[in-house]
């Protein structure tokens, strides 16, 4: 659109193909760069802690390196839990003490950060890079979300250890949910995954595109609150949107496969259980100034 010297307005339109070709491209390079971000925090996070680095001191002895300490990090044992991300993530010495522990879900790297959970600002535990990255939502916009192939391993595979770990947070784990990003990740991929269209292939029939869901509202106004499930990329340029899921309805979907898939986990949950709980939520406040402290 541009506007010309005497206030008119002129507008050109794309042909469909040249939208598709350039939301193509604009896919292809988001999922590039992401692998990029993946395989260098990977290889930060696998460099071998049995080899400290050694560093002589005046009589030509070796001393290990301060940055990489000799001992190996300890289990976490709910230590932080109940704490809010807030106030923990400016107290001094957070950071050293983060490092001491193993990491909360895979249990065998050392804990880099400390993974919160952004709807009601509580400390879930500290995880490795790794992890971390693994169970960050790839948002295209707030309330627009990717949906990778990595969400098979955190709702299938994994599923138990996952869960647990979104559920250390009290808020989620008093309302039997997960945070708004998560649980719309979930039912795209498993409530709403049999809608799916399929496409034939060499060897049987492919899952058709890319799933995608976007949110209207938020999980403070549930009534109002509505998950679009769609499919980008379809080859034939079908099968946009797949379903359409009000928000409390995607909960208890939700609370139904819980039971069914985890129900240690389904047992220590809710329902409604807000003991403990702030009268009122608080916001997160994101304090990245501090060493190893990041968003997620």
């Amino acid at each position: 659109m541009e506007q010309t010297r005497d206030g008119t307005h002129r507008t050109w339109w794309l042909p469909r193909a040249v939208v598709r070709l350039l939301d193509a491209a604009e896919h292809a390079e988001t999922r590039w760069a992401q692998a990029a971000r993946t395989r260098q925090a990977s290889a930060a996070v696998t460099e071998p802690s049995s080899r400290p680095r050694r560093a002589r001191d005046a009589g030509g002895r070796q001393t290990a390196s301060p940055e990489r300490p000799t001992a190996s990090p300890r289990p976490y044992d709910k230590e932080l839990e109940g704490q809010l991300y807030s106030v923990l993530s400016r107290k001094p010495g957070t950071s050293s003490r983060v490092a001491g522990w193993a990491c909360a879900v895979c249990r065998t790297e050392p804990a880099t950060v400390l993974d919160h959970c952004h709807e009601h600002g509580y400390v879930r535990a500290p995880v490795c890079q790794s992890c971390n990255t693994l169970e960050r939502p790839d948002h295209l916009y707030n309330n627009d979300i990717r949906v990778a192939n990595r969400y098979t391993r955190l709702f299938h595979t994994d599923t138990d250890d996952w869960l647990r770990h979104w559920h250390r947070c009290p808020g989620c784990r008093a309302r039997t949910t997960l945070p708004l990003p998560h649980l719309a990740a979930w039912t795209a991929h498993t409530a709403c995954g049999p809608l799916r269209p399929t496409h034939p292939a060499p060897r049987g029939r492919k899952p058709c595109g890319v799933l995608r869901v976007s949110w209207t509202g938020s999980q403070n106004a549930p009534r109002s609150c509505l998950l679009t499930v769609t499919v980008d990329f379809c080859p034939s340029g079908e099968h946009r949107i797949l379903a359409q899921v009000p928000y409390r309805e995607a909960a208890e979907r939700f609370r139904i496969w819980l039971a069914e898939t985890a129900p240690a986990v389904a047992a220590a949950a809710g329902p409604d259980r807000l003991d403990g709980l702030p009268a009122q939520s608080r916001p997160v406040i994101a304090d990245t100034s501090g060493k190893n402290l990041e968003l997620f």
